[in-house]
């Protein structure tokens, strides 16, 4: 009856362990690079990311060029901490956001307010092909959220 039950406690224990692992973030191999008019460049691991402070920013609406606007939900880290880590220049302007196949945009600093790297969209890993990270601007058109988000290089 003992040896029963300490097999019952270990399997139990086993299986929250694995649950509880399930729920966590994928693994990813991917890159954010920050460099630029910065003091101190950086690059983050996807995990990196993972490890930050992440912000809810909860019904955005993603106004679309194409298709229909939607409201969503993301989450991530705050692009400013990031930036400020980074030692962002006082005489910086704009950022370039590079996308994995060479896509560019590049977004005022003045429109930053809120952005986020996003990680999360209505709560799921964004690891699909749009992702697995992206920037997300709220207060701008959602052709400015770039995915598939490899660098930012901070301009004067």
């Amino acid at each position: 009856m003992r040896q029963r039950t300490l097999l019952t406690i270990l399997f139990t224990l086993l299986l929250a362990t694995v649950l509880t692992a399930c729920g966590g973030a994928p693994k990813v191999d991917w890159e954010l690079e920050i460099k630029g008019a910065v003091s101190n460049p950086m690059t983050l691991s996807y995990n990196d990311l993972v490890k930050r402070e992440q912000v809810d920013l909860t019904e955005v609406m993603m106004l679309k060029s194409q298709g229909e606007d939607e409201l969503t939900s993301w989450s991530g880290p705050a692009l400013a901490p990031l930036l400020a880590e980074a030692g962002i220049s006082a005489n910086a302007v704009t950022l370039v956001c590079m996308a994995a196949d060479g896509y560019a945009k590049e977004i005022p600093i003045s429109d930053l307010d809120n952005a986020i790297i996003a990680l999360k969209r209505d709560g799921e890993w964004t690891t699909d092909d749009k992702g697995p990270i992206r920037i997300v601007v709220p207060n701008l058109p959602a052709n400015n959220w770039l995915f598939q988000l490899t660098s930012i290089e901070v301009t004067e």
